[in-house]
């Protein structure tokens, strides 16, 4: 594992520097939002801009992470360590799986359970349309489109604008949102539209 080309290339939608461990629910949605998506890597003793300043104690923070893992995650996760010297100092890899039994929920200081997907380099709140397509892509159960007259109006404001947002597509087809939802869900999972997050908004194209 080359960690310093690793470290060179920078944080990342399956990278994560962390300098030290200093909160359970942080480090909890991180490694949640790696699971839900395509897996990821904990740098511990890694500053933000890249420079190692290695761990103090690789057992005080293999415990903050097993315990955020565990306790803060759910269903529970289990990370992989691995300790790696760069100039005499300690790296803390942490290797989280992409899971089979997505979604993963982590706990938030308000006592709630949230889900988290890696969006570039940081952990974002999954709308309600990624938990649905999360659940439904880990059940296995096929879907089957039917094109009613609102697939058909849907794609072709795609095809003529390019995308499209929930709220667009409740204006579009006079459905509620959860309808909206419901109908956008179906079509990411058959392959039909592609979604896209970002920290300021979520919105759909044509695959």
């Amino acid at each position: 594992m080359n960690v310093k080309k690793m470290i060179f290339e920078g944080e990342g939608v399956t990278l994560d520097f962390k300098k030290t461990i200093t909160s359970c629910e942080k480090i909890a949605r991180t490694m949640v939002s790696f699971a839900n998506n395509k897996g990821g890597r904990l740098l511990i003793g890694v500053d933000d801009d890249g420079t190692i300043r290695g761990v103090k104690s690789e057992d005080e923070e293999r415990y903050m992470i097993t315990k955020a893992a565990h306790f803060f995650a759910r269903p529970a996760l289990e990370p992989v360590f691995e300790e790696v010297y760069i100039d005499d100092k300690v790296v803390l890899v942490v290797n989280t799986e992409e899971s089979p039994v997505k979604p993963h929920y982590s706990l938030a200081e308000d006592g709630k359970w949230w889900v988290y997907v890696r969006v570039k380099d940081k952990s974002i709140l999954a709308s309600k349309v990624v938990v649905d397509v999360l659940k439904r892509s880990s059940d296995n159960q096929g879907v089957l489109i039917e094109y009613s007259a609102k697939e058909k109006t849907l794609l072709q404001h795609l095809e003529n604008t390019g995308r499209i947002t929930v709220k667009e597509c409740c204006d579009l087809l006079k459905i509620s949102r959860k309808r909206a939802q419901r109908l956008l869900v179906d079509l990411v999972l058959s392959g039909i539209i592609r979604i896209h997050t970002t920290d300021k908004e979520e919105f759909y194209t044509a695959a």
